[in-house]
């Protein structure tokens, strides 16, 4: 049966429409709901197509719970709605994206006339919206005044507004480095976009590490070296997100290398994340990790209870959803992890009450939440780790936060900092705190050293699968 479209099913679309630009801004509606159309309804689906497979996933994965709600209201007969990408658009992706697999698995050779990069002067954003399309896109959600500064950000915060307000380069690079879902790229989507709205002429690379690794090496598949040196070290800022992900890979080790010397010479600014410090990046050559500690490390740190509070509120106020107090407390004790996780709880409630109709409550928050609250309670503690770690060597536990060095002692204090980092979301520097204020170094030796251990003392790897499995039961 093929959609059709009435003059009742286009007004319909025009309404849901206005009440999604009311709803989410007119920036987040003018760049991805804007460009959807609207295609009819069939049995009961409507059907919208989307410019370009980003956009569709785009759509899907943020936006797709309230134009579903939204739709039901305006219109009781759908029930669900599609989203495709146009049909060009899905045909040329998926011929590129089987070109490139079979270039990079080493199938086809290289093209006899190599294609050139495009040249620096397209890249980054300038007066225009062009940009390489190697960059990785810029969420609109991510900007200064959306991020909630607590104790546990606050540094990373101000040096990330220092970086995109200031004429002249304040540090180079700026690294930030925290666990996942804790801010690390919403920060550094905020640089590019403060630097955008003020200094629209400065050109701005933002893509990952590994994206960075790929467009390196299709240069060196297609001998284009030279345009893309040009296209990195001529910008005037370079974000790379994730660096971790080239540790152990040597060759775009070194380009990176050079290409943040390069921009350090011309005195462009450089801003990096990854998910441990510089001194931490295992795989790392040595002095590319000196080169990354040059200029100000930022570490995020887990959040508390007041921040999660803070993000929870800001959040709600950003959906327009009126959320009991009660709702919004419990929900920052009972998920800790990150803030992906607490905003996505926040996403389930909200599209639960608009689709079933049901009023926002700490009992339905409960029902609706069993899978993820049961996880959440699931999750093990450092001090739990302590107490179980200390009866199964029959140590105090006192002497986990002892400064006693002797075999007897440090083994079991070992294992422990290794089960902390295994088991929880804790960072390093956090971990070390809990074990009588130690560094994040001795946490990382003692990780170490129980996985050298491990491999080589079968009684000893027995000892710690066995603490493993009681924390995890």
């Amino acid at each position: 049966m093929t959609a059709g479209i009435s003059s009742d099913h286009e007004l319909c679309w025009a309404r849901v429409r206005g009440r999604l630009r009311t709803e989410l801004g007119d920036a987040v509606f003018r760049n991805w709901l804007k460009p959807l159309t609207f295609e009819g309804i069939d049995e009961g689906t409507a059907i919208m197509r989307a410019p370009s497979p980003f956009v569709r996933d785009r759509v899907r994965s943020q936006y797709s719970d309230r134009l579903r709600a939204i739709w039901s209201v305006e219109h009781p007969d759908v029930k669900s709605i599609a989203i495709f990408a146009s049909s060009r658009g899905r045909s040329e992706t998926s011929r590129d994206e089987a070109a490139d697999a079979a270039l990079e698995a080493g199938m086809v050779e290289p093209a006899q006339r190599p294609v050139p990069l495009k040249a620096p002067a397209v890249h980054g954003f300038s007066g225009s919206d062009e940009r390489p399309d190697f960059e990785a896109p810029l969420d609109p959600r991510f900007t200064f005044d959306n991020f909630v500064v607590g104790k546990p950000n606050e540094l990373a915060f101000a040096a990330a507004r220092r970086v995109a307000e200031s004429e002249t380069v304040p540090f180079n690079p700026l690294f930030l480095y925290g666990g996942v879902g804790l801010g690390k790229t919403h920060l550094m989507h905020a640089i590019a976009w403060h630097v955008r709205q003020r200094h629209p002429s400065r050109r701005v690379i933002y893509l990952s590490a590994e994206k960075f690794m790929y467009q390196f090496i299709r240069a060196l598949r297609f001998r284009d070296t030279v345009a893309f040196k040009e296209q990195f070290r001529s910008v005037d800022l370079l974000m790379i997100d994730d660096v971790q992900f080239i540790s152990g890979k040597d060759s775009t080790q070194e380009e990176f290398f050079h290409t943040f010397n390069a921009l350090v010479d011309q005195n462009r600014q450089v801003v990096i994340s990854a998910d441990k410090s510089p001194t931490d990046l295992e795989g790392m050559e040595e002095r590319l990790r000196s080169r990354l500690g040059w200029g100000l490390v930022a570490d995020i740190h887990p959040t508390n209870y007041e921040l999660r509070l803070g993000i929870m509120q800001s959040k709600a106020e950003r959906l327009g959803v009126e959320m009991p107090e009660k709702v919004l407390e419990f929900l920052s004790h009972k998920i800790s992890s990150n803030v992906r996780e607490l905003e996505g709880a926040l996403n389930r409630i909200v599209a639960h009450s608009t689709l079933v109709g049901r009023e926002i409550s700490l009992e339905m928050t409960q029902e609706v939440l069993v899978d993820l609250l049961r996880a959440n309670d699931r999750r093990v503690t450092v001090e739990e780790i302590q107490r179980q770690v200390a009866n199964h060597f029959q140590i105090r536990l006192s002497e986990m936060h002892s400064a006693r060095r002797s075999r007897a002692i440090a083994r079991p204090r070992q294992v422990a900092m290794y089960l902390s980092k295994q088991l929880t979301s804790q960072s390093l520097p956090d971990i070390g705190r809990k074990f009588g204020g130690r560094d994040h170094t001795t946490v990382l030796h003692a990780v170490r050293k129980v996985e050298e251990l491990r491999g080589l003392d079968k009684q000893f790897n027995d000892d710690v699968d066995l603490l493993r499995r009681m924390l995890e039961s």
